[in-house]
């Protein structure tokens, strides 16, 4: 199973900073027991622009095996990653074409959110 992730930071950091932030997400996420984790490269950011767009940092690609067990982990790691960030950054999950954006909601909202996404991918496996 590939999962794509796309980080959002929040639009007031620099891009050096921006940086920093995928750099200790991926190597968060390379404590996990996945596959692989490798990265895409984003969009270039236009001539003059004063912030680079928070899609042109890149993806990161997850690859899983069929345990259902690591695709929980995955998602718990993410869901604690942005609750001890103190901005207003945002990932988006795709697998097989269904996204979900973590985003600042409260615990509550997105436990729910999370679980909803978790119990619909673990159904075939």
């Amino acid at each position: 199973m590939d999962i794509q992730l796309v980080l959002a930071p929040d639009r007031e950091l620099d891009p050096e900073a921006g940086e920093q932030l995928m750099l200790r997400l991926r190597a968060e996420l390379s404590e996990l027991d996945i596959e692989s984790l490798s990265s895409l490269p984003g969009a270039e950011a236009p001539d003059g622009a004063k912030a680079v767009d928070p899609v042109t940092l890149g993806t990161i690609v997850v690859a899983l095996s069929a345990s259902g067990g690591v695709f929980t982990a995955l998602i718990e790691t993410l869901r604690d990653w942005l609750g001890r960030q103190s901005a207003r950054h945002r990932i988006s999950v795709t697998i097989d074409g269904d996204t979900i954006e973590l985003e600042r909601a409260s615990a509550d909202e997105r436990r729910d959110l999370i679980d909803g996404f978790v119990r619909r991918h673990l159904k075939g496996k």
